[in-house]
């Protein structure tokens, strides 16, 4: 079985997002660390034991991303993103606050036209310290799987406590300057049937972002290999048809299911 390994600073990658994307993984490069255990997760299960080697600091990180951006700057690979995402959840890094003012004076300096991009699951944005480091990016692009909590625990597999209306009273803090980012799905996990594209899922995951406000949603299907394997693609038509109920209310959507 073979998942995603990222060193600390990698690609840029074509991505079906944000263009070319420099992706940063501020977790071990061989062994993951996330506060959630998703389902579909392009890294694979978090390991059952905690060995790992070793979440990169803020002064290895600076000096990493500074020598890539330097052989990067004025070559047709000058990327579009650059993109926290890596082996698990980026904001579990204890150097994240200072690490994303370091991206933002590197970015300003090198590439200037590059947008900062942070994909998390919002499991942090308790803190007020790592909200507002969130705050500072171009593209904060938050997870919510599901329009119930018990559909967001099958597909997310929570490990900290995770109180959905809490969750979207912290969302509608950003007053709408956010993305949300959604993962459509069916399928079955430990004898447990799975599906978020319900009509009861979609009309409660609807209210969520009509009180949330984003600036953008972004709602995809499974593109890569997931751990659990008794997962089905949802179609781009599908997708589509998903997106036509939030594009009723005005709001901006993209579909990425090809």
């Amino acid at each position: 079985m073979s998942f995603l390994v990222e060193p600390l600073v990698f690609g840029p990658i074509k991505s079906r997002r944000l263009g070319k994307s420099l992706g940063v993984n501020l977790l071990p490069e061989f062994g993951k660390i996330c506060s959630f255990n998703c389902i579909y997760c392009e890294c694979g299960w978090n390991p059952e034991n905690k060995k790992n080697s070793g979440i990169p600091t803020k002064e290895i990180f600076e000096q990493t991303l500074e020598k890539r951006l330097q052989e990067l700057k004025g070559t047709a690979d000058e990327p579009d993103s650059i993109t926290f995402s890596g082996n698990g959840e980026p904001t579990l890094n204890p150097d994240f606050v200072e690490i994303i003012d370091i991206t933002l004076r590197l970015r300003d300096l090198y590439i200037p036209n590059a947008k900062i991009s942070v994909l998390t699951n919002g499991t942090m944005l308790h803190k007020k310290e790592i909200f507002n480091a969130i705050s500072k990016v171009d593209n904060n692009i938050i997870k919510i799987d599901g329009g119930t909590y018990e559909t967001i625990r099958n597909i997310n597999q929570p490990n900290v406590n995770f109180d959905l209306e809490k969750y979207i009273n912290i969302l509608q803090e950003y007053k709408g300057d956010l993305i949300i980012q959604t993962c459509f799905l069916r399928g079955e996990h430990n004898g447990v049937k799975i599906d978020n594209t319900t009509e009861e899922e979609i009309a409660l995951w609807v209210e969520h972002i009509k009180k949330i406000n984003p600036k953008k949603t972004m709602i995809y299907a499974i593109d890569r290999e997931t751990p659990e394997k008794k997962l089905e693609k949802v179609s781009q038509d599908e997708l589509e048809k998903i997106a036509e109920r939030l594009r009723q209310f005005g709001f901006i959507v993209e579909c990425f299911g090809k």
